[in-house]
C-alpha cells in the first residue's frame, strides 16, 4: 500500500505594518526561496489553503497575506482603501519579513496589488504566476468595463456595488461559469461573507471597489516592467470568468513572449477551486524552473 504524503506544516501569524496588523499564512522552511501568494476579492489568504497543502513537497516557503479590509488583518481607523494602499502595505509586509527576492502568484485584486510592487522594486521579483488576473484591456469582460465605469456620486450605484457582498453576489463569482458547481466548497462563501460581515467591512470593500478603475492607467507600466524582467511567466485563467476574459491571458504573451499560457475550458474566476489536481503540476513544475 502506499505511504500517504505527510500534510505541510502551515503557521498563522501577524506583523505589524504602518499600524496595520497583517494577518499571514506561512509553510515551507524558513531558507527556501518565496513564493508570495496574493489573493482576490471578496477572499483571504485562506483562498490559497489547499494549494499550500497540494504543494507540500515543493522546496519553497510559501506566503499568503491577508491584506487591509480582508481575512484577518486588523485595520486601524481611518485608514484609506485604495489599491496604492493595499500595495504599500504589502511592500511594506514583505520588508517586514525581509523577503528581499520572491515569485508572485497574483490573482483578480492580487494583480493590482503585486504589479504595483513589481514596477517599484523590479529587482526582487524572480518569476510571476499569474491566474485570472487582469493587466490588459483585451481582458476586460463587458461586465468588467461596466463595473469599473461606476461612479460614486450617481445614484443607485452604491448600491450595485454592495450587492456583490451579499450571498447571491459572493456566489455569482464563484460559480459563473463553471461546469461542475458540486466541485465549489460552500465553505468559501461562508467564511468571505462572515469577514464581509465585519464592522466596517463593506464601506472598506466598497471603497476599494469604486477605485478598481484607476488601475487601468497603470497597465503600461506594468506592461513596460514585464517585458524589462524578462523573468518566467506562468498564466492560468478559468475560461468561465464573468469578469476577465482569456484574450487576457493570452496578452501576456506580447510582452512575455516566453510565458506558459494555459486556459481551463470548464472553470471560472476562482479556478482553483474546481481545477486544483490540473493547475497545482503546473506550478510546481513551473517553481522548479525558477532562479
Amino acid at each position: 500500500m502506499t505511504a500517504r504524503r505527510a500534510l505541510p506544516t502551515v503557521r498563522h501569524r501577524t506583523v505589524e505594518v504602518d499600524g496595520v496588523r497583517v494577518a499571514y499564512r506561512e509553510s515551507g522552511p524558513a531558507d527556501a526561496p518565496v513564493l508570495l501568494l496574493l489573493h482576490g476579492f471578496p477572499t483571504s489568504s485562506h483562498q490559497f489553503a489547499r494549494l499550500m497543502d497540494a504543494l507540500g513537497d515543493t522546496p519553497f516557503r510559501l506566503i499568503a497575506p491577508d491584506y487591509p479590509g480582508f481575512g484577518r488583518t486588523q485595520t486601524p481607523q481611518g485608514f484609506t482603501y485604495t489599491f496604492d494602499r493595499l500595495a504599500d502595505i504589502v511592500e511594506g509586509f514583505t520588508d517586514a519579513l525581509g523577503l528581499d527576492r520572491f515569485a508572485l502568484y497574483v490573482f483578480d485584486f492580487g494583480t493590482p496589488v503585486g504589479l504595483r510592487i513589481a514596477a517599484r522594486r523590479p529587482q526582487r521579483v524572480t518569476g510571476l504566476i499569474v491566474q485570472n488576473g487582469n493587466a490588459y484591456e483585451e481582458g476586460l469582460s463587458e461586465a468588467a468595463r461596466e463595473f469599473m465605469s461606476l461612479r460614486r456620486e450617481i445614484p443607485g450605484n452604491e448600491a450595485r456595488i454592495r450587492a456583490l457582498f451579499t450571498e447571491e453576489g459572493t456566489r455569482f463569482q464563484y460559480e459563473t461559469g463553471v461546469a461542475d458547481t458540486a466541485l465549489i466548497s460552500p465553505d468559501n462563501w461562508t467564511l468571505d461573507l462572515h469577514y464581509l460581515g465585519l464592522p466596517g467591512r463593506a464601506d472598506a470593500q466598497a471603497d476599494l471597489a469604486f477605485d478598481y478603475a484607476s488601475n487601468l492607467a497603470h497597465y503600461p507600466a506594468w506592461q513596460a516592467w514585464l517585458r524589462a524582467a524578462d523573468i518566467p511567466v506562468l498564466v492560468v485563467w478559468g475560461a468561465g470568468d464573468p469578469f476577465f476574459t482569456p484574450a487576457g491571458a493570452k496578452a501576456y504573451l506580447r510582452d512575455a513572449p516566453d510565458a506558459e499560457v494555459h486556459i481551463v475550458e470548464d472553470a471560472g474566476h476562482f479556478a482553483l477551486e474546481t481545477h486544483l489536481p490540473t493547475i497545482t503540476p503546473l506550478i510546481a513544475t513551473f517553481l522548479t524552473q525558477l532562479p
